[in-house]
């Protein structure tokens, strides 16, 4: 493990960092100032390397979720003007494939050598490595998307910094990221298995997320807090090794009966829309709009 540490809060730069003992083992610091709770240990790039080498790039694709993508890209229509969306840490382009059938120009960032060849293949524009504005044409990007990748990096405020450049004026940034106010990990703790440092290293709140965008020049448009992963809970108490995303998990089959049944439908709306109230969800879907 690496012996270095950040000194100060990665948000606010703040010096004065509260270590949570119950976390220890996932080297967790919560900022005095401004309350963001990350890994104040910085990995070692062979720690990185080895962690990541195990990804799995074949991942099992819902149709639930394609609908999902469908659903969110008419969102982003009001948005369209350069056509141009970038998909930052877009894994092997599910998200981008769906896009390009709606006609967006589509881009994206990933590191591994699979996942480059297998997104490049499917017509996508790829770069490979961290997001670098210098490989793009300022303020050329009508959306930016990031989905469950913000938590993975150290340096949040050089990322929105870049969200921002490659950004025209009125674009949106869409992100999503686990939520450390959730009941799930309220509930189960240091058991809560979305701890889990060298992959995770900052843990966002709407209201830490939304600190972060605000002060590098963004506003707010809208932020929720939805879901409680069911495979989450028992995989996390080891009551069950099932595959987190796969047709056969508790959530896939939960989320195939709420698609079919239409009063599920509206108590899985109004459940998200109190979990949204009390910042409790699972998962933080936010969009920013540049100034």
């Amino acid at each position: 493990m690496s012996e270095s540490l950040h000194k100060q809060c990665l948000i606010c730069n703040h010096p004065k960092l509260q270590i949570l003992t119950r976390y220890a083992v996932h080297h967790l610091v919560k900022c005095s100032n401004c309350g963001f709770v990350f890994a104040n240990s910085i990995p070692l790039e062979s720690e990185l390397v080895h962690h990541y080498e195990g990804y799995g790039r074949r991942n099992y694709l819902s149709p639930i979720t394609v609908k999902r993508y469908h659903e969110l890209l008419n969102r982003f229509e009001k948005f369209r003007s350069t056509r141009k969306l970038i998909d930052v840490g877009c894994g092997i382009g599910y998200f981008l494939e769906v896009a390009k059938e709606q006609n967006w120009n589509v881009y994206g960032t990933e590191f591994t050598d699979e996942a480059i060849r297998i997104c490049r293949e499917k017509g996508i524009n790829m770069q490979q490595g961290k997001l670098n504005p210098a490989n793009y044409e300022a303020t050329s990007f009508d959306v930016i998307t990031s989905f469950e990748v913000l938590e993975h990096i150290n340096n949040p405020r050089e990322e929105v910094q870049h969200f921002h450049r490659l950004l025209r004026q009125g674009g949106a940034v869409y992100i999503t990221t686990p939520n450390f106010n959730s009941l799930s990990r309220i509930f189960l703790k240091e058991k809560w298995n979305v701890l889990a440092y060298p992959e995770h290293l900052c843990y966002y709140t709407p209201a830490t997320l939304q600190r972060l965008f605000t002060e590098s020049g963004f506003s707010l448009l809208k932020i929720e807090t939805t879901g409680i992963s069911i495979t989450r809970a028992k995989t996390s108490l080891k009551i069950s090794n099932q595959s987190y995303i796969s047709e056969t998990s508790d959530d896939e089959k939960f989320r195939r009966t709420l698609e079919s049944n239409s009063l599920m439908r509206s108590i899985k709306s109004v459940t998200n829309k109190l979990l949204t109230f009390w910042d409790a969800g699972d998962s933080i879907k936010a969009t920013f709009i540049k100034k």
